[in-house]
């Protein structure tokens, strides 16, 4: 079972964003000690908690800070971009570190509709012809685009493995059609995600980039010591979505019992349906409940989200979580 990682680049109550920076290198130097396949970045925006807005730039800064570890989008969100833009800068990233770069595609928006608009103006539009301009960076990457009168002359060849990302059916047709590897994000919309997986799989047409189809399913993971101190750690991870119900959106908080008291039982309902691949416990219990969940969904790979507070707890986490499948 390979396993990897995905960061949101969380920027917390009582720090800065360049804290938040520091602390992303050590977690993905952190991912390299421990063997994981990946560590994939999510373009998001708008949102003071997050600090992952430049999804390239900072795939460079982790690369750099790296020296063996995959390093790619989880996702950018495309149409917020234009397709030769985004070719030329994994392009370059490819350039400068051969081998090391994946390029992950989603046509979510990564933000609320105002700020789309901000984004790209032709942000709905662009959402409609996802296809082909996915069909577009393949074209540019291509050795075959030589002869184009546009090029992205600096990916040519570089040869960056696409991923399709994901939370419906609607994805999992376009990553079966195209023979793409697939990554569902479980982690917060879990609901589509048999029925994705099982048309992806059913459906899939073998292509020069993939043979036969690849299952990444993204889920949430929290390990303590102890049930009773992870429980206490998820409290932080809870809030947050709770502040998404709320559209009370702010920087990560620290753990708080009390939390578990402030939420009502339709928010605790909808929160717990949208977390509902999510992990929380000791190793022994979060061990079980991720090879069970594997073993179900015949996933390929499990990609871990790790929303916890405090840096020390959540390299422990990415520790345990390892060691699972080491």
């Amino acid at each position: 079972m390979n396993f990897s990682f995905l960061d949101l680049v969380y920027v917390k109550e009582d720090k800065t964003v360049q804290d938040a920076f520091d602390e992303l290198k050590a977690t993905a130097k952190k991912a390299e000690e421990l063997n994981f396949s990946r560590y994939w970045l999510a373009e998001h925006h708008n949102m003071e908690g997050v600090a992952s807005n430049a999804t390239s730039v900072l795939i460079g800064y982790v690369a750099a800070n790296t020296s063996t570890l995959r390093v790619g989008s989880g996702g950018i969100m495309l149409p917020n971009h234009s397709p030769l833009a985004i070719t030329e800068q994994f392009g370059t990233l490819a350039q400068l570190y051969p081998n090391r770069i994946d390029l992950g595609l989603g046509r979510a928006p990564g933000t609320d509709g105002l700020t789309a608009q901000h984004m790209n103006e032709n942000f709905f539009k662009n959402v409609q012809e996802f296809p082909k301009n996915v069909s577009m960076i393949q074209q540019f990457l291509s050795n075959e685009n030589e002869s184009s009168k546009v090029r992205a002359c600096v990916a040519e060849g570089t040869a960056v493995p696409l991923y399709i990302l994901g939370s419906s059916t609607e994805s999992a047709v376009l990553s079966a059609a195209y023979g793409l590897p697939y990554a569902f994000a479980s982690h917060f919309a879990p609901q589509q995600l048999a029925a994705a997986f099982k048309f992806y799989t059913d459906e899939f047409n073998p292509s020069e980039a993939l043979e036969k189809p690849y299952k990444i399913a993204c889920v949430n993971v929290i390990i303590g010591e102890t049930i009773e101190e992870a429980r206490f750690l998820a409290s932080t991870f809870y809030r947050m979505f709770l502040g998404i119900i709320r559209n009370q959106r702010a920087k990560m908080k620290q753990p708080n019992m009390d939390f578990y008291n402030d939420w009502t039982v339709n928010e605790e309902a909808l929160i717990r349906q949208m977390t509902a691949c999510t992990f929380i416990g000791d190793k022994e219990s979060v061990a079980q409940n991720l090879n069970q969940f594997a073993e179900r969904y015949q996933v390929d790979e499990i990609m871990m989200s790790c929303p916890i507070y405090s840096q020390e707890k959540r390299l422990f986490t990415m520790e345990q979580f390892a060691s699972i499948f080491i």
